[in-house]
């Protein structure tokens, strides 16, 4: 249940294990004492872990992000997203990457000029036209963004992307070094934050996911900062494995930034007030490997177990040192295995490029779409089937670990 904002609220405040206090702030969620917004109700063994459902209007924001690229971030947002609302959640997916795959996944971009003919046609309907006032410096405030619906799928719609965003990795980045000059780009940092809950507030979204870029900068240090929660996908391969040596040394640095700018006078007094992080981990997602009777082939898993091993060893004593991990007894409530991974995810083959035609997500490909009979549809449907499980899995994960449980 939500509470829309102006209804009444009885807001109660317990000591947490560690002795600090829950908090409330007006016109927010209800803060629990493991930090989380809302109330969350899993159940471990005697104790019951209260820590879930939303209270307030605000979607939790969920970044999908790795600097390593090629880890199929892009695919695993679109399917993840797409059966959350099959799942009878409302998801505002955002193409944060300039590359625009996403908004390839969903857009008929065909034709040479249809992303260029799709800007002009539906101005300040992409995210970096419709951060313009606070990028130019407009004399109008930020709207929400008129979002496009995803064909064939309720609840489920999308912030296109922008190829030119990356022009604002500049001044963003100014902005974010808090010198003297933050009082004149004082409404840079908070803008995304305060566009997608505006978004989300009009769409009544669960859920704001974004597809991030790889790389380390200004963009993603915002985007990541201002997520609620996020996920790293992978891939079992020699570069994710030392991606998670950088990412156990960058997140900290990144999280240490974002505490000190929430505290920065000049961003508190903004028009666009840059939030207090609450960034957790959720977990891994690997993917992209191939499969011998029905299991990694041993030169994958030997890269799994180096992956697991860097994440156990390095990325999640580091995520710890910085609170940017839930309780042990969440991740151990929702079942993941080996620990912090969420979903394993095979390469899907030849079936993207159906699903990059069709646009549609992998499990909801048809016999048509395929273009397959006999005994290779047969087999075909099988593995159809099987990645509906494992994101439905994955999407399961994802409400627990939210506390979004249906």
């Amino acid at each position: 249940m939500r509470v829309r904002e102006g209804s009444p609220l009885v807001l109660v405040t317990s000591p947490s294990v560690d002795g600090h206090m829950s908090r409330v702030q007006t016109r927010w969620p209800v803060w629990t004492p493991c930090g989380r917004p809302g109330r969350y109700g899993v159940a471990t063994g005697q104790a019951a872990h209260v820590w879930g459902e939303r209270v307030g209007d605000m979607a939790q924001v969920i970044a999908m992000f790795n600097n390593k690229g090629g880890v199929s971030k892009t695919t695993t947002v679109f399917n993840l997203s797409w059966m959350l609302a099959q799942r009878g959640k409302t998801v505002i997916m955002v193409d944060a990457d300039p590359q625009c795959n996403l908004t390839g996944m969903v857009l008929d971009l065909t034709q040479v000029d249809a992303l260029d003919r799709f800007y002009s046609d539906h101005p300040n309907q992409n995210l970096r036209d419709a951060l313009d006032p606070a990028f130019q410096s407009r004399p109008r405030p930020l709207a929400p963004v008129e979002c496009v619906p995803v064909t064939g799928r309720d609840g489920l719609f999308l912030i296109p992307g922008h190829v030119g965003l990356a022009e604002d990795e500049v001044s963003l980045g100014v902005a974010q070094q808090l010198s003297e000059s933050i009082q004149a780009l004082k409404n840079l940092p908070g803008s995304f934050s305060h566009l997608f809950q505006i978004t989300a507030e009009k769409y009544d979204a669960d859920y704001v996911i974004l597809d991030l870029s790889p790389g380390l900068g200004s963009i993603n240090q915002n985007l990541v900062s201002i997520s609620d929660f996020f996920m790293v996908p992978a891939s079992p391969d020699v570069f994710s494995v030392m991606a998670m040596d950088s990412l156990a040394r960058v997140l900290p640095k990144w999280i240490r930034w974002a505490e000190r700018a929430a505290e920065l006078d000049a961003l508190v007094n903004a028009d666009y007030v840059f939030p207090k992080p609450k960034l957790k981990f959720m977990g891994t997602i690997v993917q992209r490997y191939r499969l011998k009777n029905g299991a990694p082939t041993i030169a994958f898993q030997e890269y799994f177990d180096a992956l697991d091993e860097a994440v156990t060893k390095t990325l999640v004593p580091a995520l710890k040192s910085s609170n940017l991990m839930l309780e042990d007894s969440v991740y151990e409530g929702v079942g993941e295995e080996p620990p912090y991974r969420l979903a394993s995810i095979p390469d899907f083959n030849t079936l993207i490029a159906n699903s990059q035609q069709s646009r549609k997500p992998i499990f909801m490909l048809t016999q048509q779409d395929v273009g397959r009979g006999g005994a290779v549809w047969e087999n075909t449907e099988v593995n159809i089937q099987k990645f509906h499980s494992t994101f439905e899995g994955l999407a399961s994960r994802v409400e627990h670990l939210t506390g979004q449980i249906a």
